[in-house]
């Protein structure tokens, strides 16, 4: 029984786009060429490109069609009659046999060659996976723009003294450009992955029913050769490398599983990115994109909320979770298939694709508009450093001539009273306002300067900047180094 309509609501004068559910991927983030590719256009005419490419191929080895046939397809390949369409499907309960007689009415001369020997994984599995490498071919410069902005802003920053944490606690210092390297790492491990993913797949091609290529060994009197001869120029009009050499009625929902584990992957990487710019933004050293009359918060005017990363975090979390749904398909595909994998695919492939898309186009946007404050890392650094330096303090005092063990009690002493201080009265950190009084100390008070210069903690963190970004950074983003300009603007 169908739910009653919402009482005084006029449907009539709502917009129809309006007046029903729409997911927030395609109507408020995903980029126009994702959501695109995820379309009833791009996939209902790729069925139509790929039952011509069948016609083709079959006439080049033989078989009983003419030119004007294929010319006949080729020209109607963008003319789909969607209503026609919606209506055969409702009286056939089939959609790919709905598109069928659709094509053929308006191809009328190549109604009766249309879909020859094939069975509906011929357009429906092929398609899945044209969109699928369409797909991470949007995805992956995109990643690519991420890791050079990222580049840049770590080359600007390797040099930049600031406090590291572990267990978010301060610990030894790093640099700002350092930390951004570890992002970046991340994210070339996900460029290597997705890459991988991509070019591993394998074109389904021309298998028939049950993936054994009956009916088109019966089109074919019998001849093998005819038959992977028909495979082969079908995986190379969809631009294929390589197609599946056995498969059920499908090819193996494994292929799924490869494609949004890398997906889920990014997805947990971009968290921790954007997790750590969040605490930074709290911390005030470090601030994401905010524009001119940009709004943090309805009731507080002062708040300039970190919108873009918290966007990032909740976005990525679906993404995350998405590959559940093609591990639980594939371990339950009875024997050459079943078609329990259908609904669910429609959904999971597409949604893990356009969330991809639109954190990454969130993450440029915040990688390209960072802003660092300098003097706010330099203050959190003076708060701390002094506790770091007592090493380094014990030492000097040693060459000077003291004993090891008096002046680490010395130092111990001073470093619990300059910690109340912080602790208990909320004060700034006198330590080595304590050393420079101390007559203890005074063999080494002109060495202090020198031994407090942040930079000098920060041990390799430069070097190893300028090393990652020439040895690792520059190789993995070069063959994108024609569409690295492009500029990420988000409609917030």
């Amino acid at each position: 029984m169908a739910a009653p309509m919402e009482s005084g609501v006029d449907f009539e004068n709502i917009p129809p786009e309006m007046a029903k559910y729409r997911t927030p991927l395609v109507s408020r983030y995903a980029s126009p060429e994702m959501a695109y590719t995820f379309s009833e256009m791009k996939k209902f005419s790729t069925w139509r490109k790929l039952w011509t490419w069948l016609a083709k191929s079959e006439k080049t080895l033989g078989l009983n069609i003419s030119d004007e046939q294929i010319a006949e397809m080729e020209a109607n390949l963008m003319n789909i009659d969607f209503k026609r369409a919606a209506e055969e499907e409702k009286k056939r309960r089939h959609d790919v046999m709905a598109h069928v007689h659709t094509f053929g009415v308006c191809c009328p001369k190549a109604a009766a060659i249309i879909h020859l020997g094939a069975t509906s994984a011929f357009v429906g599995d092929n398609t899945d996976l044209i969109v699928m490498r369409d797909a991470f071919d949007i995805v992956l410069p995109k990643l690519a723009r991420c890791i050079q902005r990222l580049a840049v802003f770590a080359e600007q920053y390797k040099n930049l003294p600031c406090l590291a944490y572990t267990h978010l606690q301060p610990a030894q210092l790093t640099t700002v450009g350092k930390r951004a390297c570890i992002w970046i790492q991340d994210l070339l491990m996900d460029l290597r992955n997705i890459e991988r993913a991509r070019n591993d797949l394998k074109f389904r091609g021309v298998k028939g029913t049950t993936g054994t290529q009956a009916s088109f060994l019966a089109l074919f009197e019998g001849d093998e050769e005819k038959v992977e001869i028909l495979d082969r120029l079908v995986t190379e009009m969809a631009d294929f490398k390589q197609h599946f050499l056995i498969c059920g009625q499908t090819y193996t929902r494994k292929v799924d599983i490869d494609s949004l584990s890398t997906l889920a992957s990014l997805g947990a990487s971009v968290h921790k990115i954007c997790t750590d710019i969040r605490l930074l933004a709290n911390f005030k050293e470090l601030e994401e994109p905010f524009e001119k009359e940009q709004i943090g918060s309805s009731a507080m005017p002062y708040k300039r909320n970190p919108m873009r990363s918290e966007r990032c975090c909740a976005l990525a979390r679906h993404l995350m979770t998405l590959v559940q749904d093609p591990l639980m398909t594939h371990s339950v595909q009875w024997m050459e298939r079943s078609l329990d994998d259908s609904a669910n695919r429609r959904i999971c492939l597409a949604e893990a694709f356009l969330t991809a898309d639109i954190v990454l186009s969130t993450l440029q946007n915040i990688s390209e508009g960072l802003v660092v404050y300098p003097k706010v890392i330099k203050r959190r650094l003076e708060l701390e450093l002094p506790f770091m330096a007592t090493e380094n303090i014990i030492m000097a005092m040693v060459k000077a001539g003291a004993d090891r063990q008096e002046c680490h009690e010395e130092i111990r002493v001073l470093s619990h009273e300059a910690g109340a201080v912080v602790k208990q009265e909320g004060g700034d950190n006198d330590l080595v306002e304590r050393i420079k009084k101390s007559q203890y100390f005074k063999p080494i008070h002109a060495q202090l300067e020198a031994i407090l210069d942040p930079s000098t903690f920060t041990g390799r963190a430069p070097s190893q900047v300028t090393k990652f970004l020439a040895a690792e950074v520059k190789p993995a983003i070069k063959p994108y180094s024609g569409k690295l300009d492009e500029i990420s603007e988000l409609n917030l």
